[in-house]
C-alpha cells in the first residue's frame, strides 16, 4: 500500500530534537490536537485558526465517512490461522507471559483484516514504522509473519535505572512501552546478589518493565479494537499486507472490558464499539484523515517512591 499523508515531512524529522509522528486528524477532542501542535512540535508559531481549520476539514471528511462507511467496522473479516502458523501459536500459548497476560476472558488467535480494525491510539512514530515496513517481505512466509506479529524471542529497548534519593528511583527508556507492572512480596531465597545487613524476613518488590509486546485486540460483538502492537499493524499495511495473526480477547459486557482494555476505551466504549464509523487503522493512510507532525523527542520515565513506618502495636 503506498503511503501518503498531508504535508509530508522527511522521515528523519526536522531536527535531532524532533521525530515525525503520524497522527489521525479530525478526531475529537480538538483541544488535544491543539495541545500537541502548539506545545509539542516546532509549529508553535502557527495561528490557532489555521490549525483548527485543518482539523475541521478532516472532521468534515469523517462526517461523510460516517454515512458512506457506516457499519464498516462490524464487517471485519477474520479466519482461522493457516496450518504453518498453528504450531507457533501452540508454542506461544504455552509461555508463562502469554498465560499471565491473557488469563481474564476467552482468548483466541485469528487472522484479522487490518483495515477494519478499530483504533484508539491516535498516533505512531513514523520512522520506526517505516523501518519495520522496509524489513518486511510483501508476501512473507506464514511462519515469518507470525513471528513478526507475535515475537517468541524478546528484544526490548534498554532501560536506564537511577536512584534519585533515599526512597526514590527512576526508570527511563526510549520505549513508550515501559510501565509499572505490580508490587509483590518476595521471599529472601527469590533474590540473589543482595547485600544484607542481617537476617532478611521479606522483600517488597516494585516491578517495572515492558509490556507483553503481542499484537492483540479486544472483540465485543462484531468489532475488534486494536489493543497492542500499533506500530507493527501500521507497518504491515504500509508493506501491503492485509491480514495478520492477532490475539483476540472477547468480552461480552463493560465489566469485562474494564479488566482488559486501555483507559481511553474504558472511558468511552460506546464510541469504539457502537459509533457508526469509529476510527480505523486504514485512516492512517488516508491523506484527508492523517498528518505528519514533527514532535519533540521524549523518553518514558517511571518514578518509584516508597515510605517506611515503624509502629508499636498491641498484640491481637
Amino acid at each position: 500500500m503506498p503511503f501518503e499523508c498531508a504535508d509530508p515531512i522527511s522521515a528523519t524529522g526536522i531536527s535531532a530534537a524532533t521525530r515525525d509522528e503520524l497522527w489521525l486528524l479530525g478526531q475529537p477532542p480538538l483541544n488535544d490536537y491543539l495541545d500537541v501542535v502548539l506545545r509539542q512540535t516546532d509549529d508553535a508559531d502557527r495561528r490557532r485558526a489555521d490549525i483548527i481549520a485543518e482539523w475541521r476539514r478532516a472532521n468534515d471528511h469523517l462526517a461523510g465517512l460516517e454515512q458512506k462507511e457506516a457499519g464498516l467496522a462490524d464487517r471485519i473479516r477474520c479466519r482461522k490461522l493457516p496450518k504453518p502458523m498453528r504450531p507457533l501459536a501452540e508454542e506461544l500459548q504455552q509461555q508463562d507471559i502469554y498465560r499471565e497476560t491473557f488469563d481474564r476472558v476467552p482468548t483466541t488467535i485469528e487472522m484479522v483484516e487490518l483495515d477494519r480494525i478499530v483504533v484508539s491510539q491516535r498516533h505512531v512514530t513514523l520512522p520506526f514504522v517505516q523501518g519495520l515496513a522496509d524489513g518486511l517481505d510483501p508476501a512473507p512466509k506464514p511462519e515469518d509473519l507470525f513471528r513478526f506479529c507475535q515475537p517468541l524471542d524478546r528484544r526490548d529497548a534498554a532501560v536506564e535505572c537511577r536512584r534519585l534519593g533515599r526512597d526514590r528511583y527512576a526508570f527511563l527508556s526510549d520505549s513508550t512501552d515501559l510501565r509499572y507492572h505490580e508490587t509483590t512480596l518476595l521471599r529472601p531465597d527469590q533474590v540473589s546478589g543482595m547485600r544484607r545487613c542481617g537476617p532478611v524476613s521479606g522483600i517488597v518488590g516494585i516491578v517495572v518493565g515492558h509490556g507483553s509486546n503481542f499484537l492483540s485486540g479486544i472483540r465485543w460483538g462484531k468489532r475488534i479494537v486494536l489493543h497492542n502492537g500499533y506500530h507493527r499493524a501500521t507497518a504491515l499495511r504500509m508493506a501491503g499486507i492485509t491480514h495478520a495473526p492477532v490475539i483476540i480477547q472477547t468480552v461480552s459486557r463493560r465489566d469485562e472490558l474494564e479488566t482488559v482494555a486501555a483507559a481511553s476505551v474504558i472511558d468511552d466504549p460506546a464510541f469504539y464499539y457502537r459509533a457508526n464509523r469509529p476510527p480505523l487503522l486504514k485512516d492512517f493512510f488516508d491523506p484527508k484523515t492523517s498528518v505528519v507532525l514533527p514532535v519533540r523527542r521524549k523518553r518514558k520515565m517511571i518514578e518509584v517512591s516508597f515510605s517506611v513506618t515503624e509502629l508499636d502495636v498491641d498484640d491481637l
